[in-house]
């Protein structure tokens, strides 16, 4: 079976960094169930091997498991952990980052000259499918690359392509549209993605961002909401939070200036959600190992 070939595959070629010699794939290992952690997931997609991975955003849990695959569309601030996995059975997956000008690409040659209009409310930017044989099949083919190195060059383009192809041929194809859509809904609330993450300290007005995503309000958060799972003001103290915690590892000692440096302005109220979110204090987060990051 081609699972169990991807299975071989991934734990002879998984490292500490989750890097491979194939540009923009990565495989990701874990031997032990994973306590939640904060990460961001990218245009991606993912695919378990071995194991049960979860993600949530807001109050969307997805959980993927053998032979599933996880498509995001855009970058979104997610806890993600693997729940089962043991060093006798490891978490084993393999990730490859979406290039929106391929997906473009593929898109006209499926759509015959140009993406259909996107979807009004438009899919939310994670989806979760069963991947069917032929995407297996090429995801092995690349993985295989790994044992013969001369070939990556010249094969792995097409493979990639392939692969691609596959996604917006199957079940989540709707959700790649979104990516080859620079006019599209998912675009615009892409913008207002970054702005709070760069800008995550600040604090903004809903009206300004709708104005910026060239958006009425009461469709900037019908979007918003449809595609992230949460609304902007959740969104963006879910940012705080995680930069907060990266932070923590880092300097546990400064909760107060920590809090602050993410946008707090009351102790009580970083404490407070800090706790809400992780299940511990702020001042316990220097005590934790941290999780080792994945997709």
């Amino acid at each position: 079976m081609a699972l169990d070939e991807i299975r071989r595959l991934l734990a002879r070629h998984a490292r500490p960094d989750l890097r491979t010699a194939v540009d923009g794939v990565s495989i990701f290992r874990a031997d032990r169930p994973v306590p939640p952690a904060p990460t961001t997931y990218g245009r991606v997609f993912a695919l378990v091997a071995q194991g049960v991975k979860r993600c949530s955003i807001g109050d969307r849990v997805y959980e993927y498991g053998a032979g599933h695959y996880l498509v995001a569309s855009v970058e979104l601030p997610v806890t993600s952990w693997f729940a089962e996995a043991s060093p006798g059975r490891p978490g084993l997956g393999v990730g490859l980052d979406l290039d929106p000008v391929l997906v473009t690409e593929l898109l006209l040659l499926r759509e015959g000259g140009g993406p259909a209009a996107p979807a009004d409310p438009p899919p939310c930017g994670i989806a979760v499918s069963a991947a069917p044989a032929e995407l297996l099949d090429a995801v092995t083919r690349l993985l295989r690359l790994l044992d013969r190195p001369d070939d990556i060059t010249a094969l792995a383009p097409l493979i990639k392509r392939e692969i691609v192809w596959r996604l917006i041929t199957g079940d989540q194809g709707v959700v790649l549209r979104q990516v080859a859509l620079p006019d599209g809904s998912l675009s615009h609330v892409a913008r207002a993605v970054r702005w709070i993450r760069d800008h995550h300290a600040e604090r903004f007005r809903v009206e300004d961002l709708a104005q910026q995503a060239g958006m009425s309000v009461s469709a900037f958060h019908r979007n918003f909401q449809a595609i992230t799972g949460i609304s902007p003001i959740r969104f963006q103290k879910q940012i705080r939070l995680q930069r907060a915690r990266l932070h923590l590892r880092a300097d546990p000692g400064d909760v107060a200036g920590i809090g602050r440096r993410v946008g707090y302005e009351s102790p009580s109220q970083f404490s407070r959600e800090y706790r809400r979110q992780f299940g511990t204090p702020p001042s316990a987060a220097g005590s934790s190992t941290p999780a080792r990051a994945e997709d």
